[in-house]
């Protein structure tokens, strides 16, 4: 038994595509159930939000809280961009992030999901939590938390079609550029699922 809760990856290989050529592709889709029940999420948000996440026991920084980083890349990685694994913004508050905070949550693949006023912060953390996303960079293989071993074994199979459904609608020729699709716990051998 672990001290952890192992989560499943699917791992995808990939065929018949140049990332030089070829146009990499981006796209995030929202599964069924919940990949990583312990992810961590901190709202930027107006005066209204932050009552709200103080309310739901969600962490928050508002705009006084980010002046105080000072732009220093440093402490903004360490006890901000490194902390958390998502972020979500009032609406009011994005567009003041790059005057506040400059590129260092750009450049760490972890740019805040707008949260619109009068919008329930809770359900748009669910959601955050339930989103995954497939983005093809200069090499054929890429490897995403898709499920977890508390899971149903129904639950792990509705989380998987929904991931591998939609990535074949972002690949050029569909399923005829996936070479190999692997499931696979933190600690376990790999499965393969298409070959």
């Amino acid at each position: 038994k672990r001290n952890f809760e192992e989560t499943f990856e699917l791992q995808v290989g990939l065929k018949n595509y140049d990332p030089q050529k070829d146009k990499r592709f981006a796209g995030t889709v929202r599964l069924r159930h919940v990949p990583k029940p312990k992810m961590k999420v901190c709202i930027l948000g107006d005066q209204q939000h932050c009552d709200e996440a103080d309310a739901n026991s969600i962490a928050r920084m508002n705009s006084d809280d980010l002046k105080k980083f000072n732009k220093d890349k440093k402490i903004i990685k360490a006890k901000l961009a490194n902390k958390y694994d998502a972020f979500l913004a009032s609406d009011s508050l994005i567009k003041q992030l790059p005057r506040l905070l400059g590129p260092s949550l750009s450049r760490a693949g972890k740019f805040p999901t707008r949260v619109m006023s009068g919008e329930n912060p809770q359900a748009k953390v669910d959601e955050v939590k339930q989103t995954i996303k497939f983005q093809l960079k200069k090499v054929l293989n890429m490897s995403l938390a898709i499920a977890n071993v508390s899971m149903t074994d129904q639950g792990i199979s509705i989380n998987v079609q929904l991931a591998v459904n939609f990535l074949v609608t972002l690949l050029k020729k569909g399923w005829q550029n996936i070479k190999v699709l692997y499931l696979k716990s933190t600690m376990g051998p790999p499965f393969p699922v298409y070959f």
